[in-house]
């Protein structure tokens, strides 16, 4: 008997050519259900429907089609194993040599505007799922085909193997597939908690973790480190769908550097033009400008050594004037929301800025993920927008508005440097950064070393409290006016009280944002 081969595909790509060659080429025969039955017929190509194989109607509107001993029998027949033999000897099971199956677009409905539960639900794949972990399980056997990518390399180990496929080739093919499934049900997994994140704020007592592989780089932070960028969900989106103007390819460097930028720049509002300038996911520069051009000035300005090699990251589209600006040093990448045509002219003559263009730079993920040995650390994301409704002024001088709003940008820009964090600014512009330091006497020291004279009349924000009133002695020495902290230390009443002492301003927001 000829050898049987099983089609059953949601993805139509190439399944015609490949019947074809199949049938022609390599006597197989062909069986197949529903709508890939009525593709293989339109095509004059020799086809039994699943149904008539069975002796089994399709039911159920279409759920129920392959699940069958008679499919699955052949699948997961034993050929070395001679009971498996009897077994389908006695029950007219023929083997099943090739199972080419793709699964319902599921991932693809959830993402589509104003889908429902019910349309979501119909895409959830039964069959094909069973298919593709029978076909992969009993892989010593049988070869599956669980994307049309692989048809080609099919037809290439038939051809070089006198009509046979090799063990090693099976056995990738059945990793692929059990990926693949993984993914799909991690898919619909996520998809539910979706639906119970709304009643419920705890996360779920399984998490599911997938990708696909979207781009090979070349290393990891260290040329001895292998690196692959994974994107998840079958859309593009996030980074995969930003595009590049010019640049050489992204490293794995600059892809964990953008996303430092992303988040920040994402704190400001597009109404003020907003310019973040990072090295190793740390702010060197932020500032708000009149222009973008005048917000790039001050960032740049604010730490121009560090600012050498920097990842720019920009809250509105790129025009002429700040092109100009950007051209002026070395940079390693730039991203914006868009981009004006004068603009890339300009920067066209600096061809090795990567330059790209992520229109919605607000939205990113919503669960941070890190992995330790052994496991994985998941929590919700640190992207509530502050406001400063809830803080509350604590010492005797209080604040105008322009001071207020001073500290909400401290505040923001705090948010994003590692801990212990210290940031002092004025006139909307970093001054100095104190990032990552052992201690936060050590972080203030920092920053405000690095804002010289210009620390006078300025504004200090730390993202964790002050356990002693050292750091605030310390501030004020330096001429910084108002401080803004999360409190929450036993102390805090001995820092107010030298925040008091000394004039300053003090404001507690209730709310920390450590970064490790």
């Amino acid at each position: 008997m000829a050898r049987l081969a099983l089609l059953s595909v949601s993805d139509k790509t190439g399944i015609i050519d490949l019947a074809q060659q199949l049938v022609n080429e390599f006597d197989f025969e062909l069986i197949s259900s529903g709508g890939t039955a009525d593709v293989l017929q339109r095509a004059r190509l020799p086809v039994t429907k699943v149904s008539d194989y069975t002796g089994s109607p399709e039911i159920l509107g279409g759920r129920v089609k392959t699940l069958h001993p008679r499919i699955h029998g052949g699948i997961l027949g034993r050929r070395d194993l001679s009971q498996d033999g009897r077994d389908m000897e006695s029950n007219q099971i023929h083997p099943i040599d090739l199972v080419v199956v793709n699964l319902y677009p599921f991932e693809k409905t959830i993402v589509q505007p104003h889908f429902t539960m019910a349309e979501a639900i119909e895409k959830i794949d039964i069959g094909g799922p069973t298919l593709l972990r029978a076909a992969s399980k009993n892989f010593v056997h049988v070869t599956v085909l669980s994307n049309p990518q692989y048809y080609d390399n099919y037809l290439q180990e038939l051809n070089t193997n006198n009509g046979e496929v090799s063990l090693e080739f099976r056995q990738k093919m059945a990793m692929e597939t059990f990926a693949l499934t993984h993914s799909y049900d991690g898919a619909i997994t996520n998809y539910f908690m979706t639906l119970t994140s709304k009643t419920e704020s705890s996360l779920p007592s399984r998490f599911t973790l997938s990708g696909t592989q979207f781009q090979s780089l070349r290393y990891g932070e260290n040329p001895h480190q292998n690196a692959v960028w994974y994107q998840t969900g079958t859309k593009l989106s996030g980074w995969a769908k930003a595009s590049k103007l010019q640049g050489k390819e992204l490293s794995y460097n600059n892809l964990v550097d953008l996303e430092a930028a992303r988040r920040i720049i994402a704190e400001f509002n597009p109404k003020e033009p907003a310019v973040a300038i990072l090295k190793h996911t740390n702010p060197c520069g932020m500032a708000i400008g009149k222009t973008l051009a005048n917000a790039y000035e001050k960032a740049f300005n604010a730490d121009s050594i560090s600012a050498f090699g920097g990842i720019v990251a920009v809250n509105r589209p790129l025009d002429k004037e700040t092109a100009s600006q950007l051209t002026k040093t070395f940079l390693e990448c730039v991203v914006a929301p868009g981009c004006d045509e004068e603009a890339k002219v300009i920067l066209a003559a600096k061809s090795k800025i990567r330059v790209l263009l992520l229109p919605d730079l607000m939205n990113g993920p919503k669960q941070t993920v890190k992995v330790i040995a052994g496991g994985l650390l998941v929590q919700a994301s640190d992207d509530q927008i502050d406001t400063s409704e809830s803080w509350e002024i604590v010492t005797e001088k209080q604040l105008t508005p322009e001071q207020l709003a001073e500290l909400l940008f401290a505040w923001k820009v705090t948010k994003h440097v590692k801990s212990n964090a210290i940031v002092v600014t004025k006139n909307r512009t970093t001054l100095g950064i104190g990032a990552g330091q052992m201690n936060r006497v050590g972080a203030v020291r920092i920053a405000l070393e690095e804002a010289g004279n210009e620390a006078k009349g300025g504004f200090l924000a730390s993202d964790g409290f002050f356990p002693f009133d050292d750091s605030v002695r310390t501030a004020a020495a330096a001429g910084i006016v108002a401080i803004i902290q999360p409190g929450g230390s036993l102390r805090d009443k001995d820092s107010i009280a030298a925040a008091n002492e000394l004039g300053l301003v003090m404001v507690l927001t209730g709310r920390r944002h450590f970064l490790h």
